[in-house]
């Protein structure tokens, strides 16, 4: 069961595509979007993270904090990061493995990967929105937007 509204985000650090430890708690006083996405260069993830690069980052407010999470080795995602242009915090929960899913309550067991997990949490550590998707089905980042528009 995913984390749920009006509680604490459960505080975590893991390594960014150039191996610079990122700790969410670090982010108090900003808006978070908590990305979870299951591999790296699959279709659905790709196309998700294209739309965060393309039509997200770069229209949010300065206070708000584009956060993504998957499995993968930092080495992927740097790879990864490298070949899209994502310029955004891709974050390593490769060892232990899946840890930080599983405490946002979006590890899929049997698949070995986080679910399509997306938690909005205000500068006080909070989760005001969540939303969790299928693996297969991508999630709308328009509803970001309306979301954070609201917590403004």
């Amino acid at each position: 069961m995913a984390v749920e509204v009006g509680r604490q985000a459960p505080d975590f650090e893991l390594k960014d595509q150039y191996g610079t430890p990122v700790k969410l708690s670090d982010h108090r006083g900003k808006k978070v979007v908590l990305i979870f996405y299951p591999l790296a260069f699959s279709g659905v993830c790709s196309g998700e993270l294209n739309a965060i690069r393309d039509e997200f980052v770069a229209t949010v407010p300065e206070d708000v904090q584009v956060l993504t999470v998957s499995v993968d080795s930092m080495f992927s995602h740097r790879t990864w990061a490298d070949r899209e242009g994502y310029n955004f915090p891709l974050l390593s929960d490769f060892w232990p493995h899946g840890e930080v899913a599983r405490a946002y309550g979006v590890f899929d067991e049997k698949k070995g990967f986080a679910t399509r997990g997306t938690f909005i949490i205000d500068g006080e550590g909070v989760v005001r929105w969540s939303v969790v998707n299928p693996t297969p089905q991508a999630r709308d980042i328009a509803e970001y937007r309306k979301v954070l528009a609201e917590l403004s």
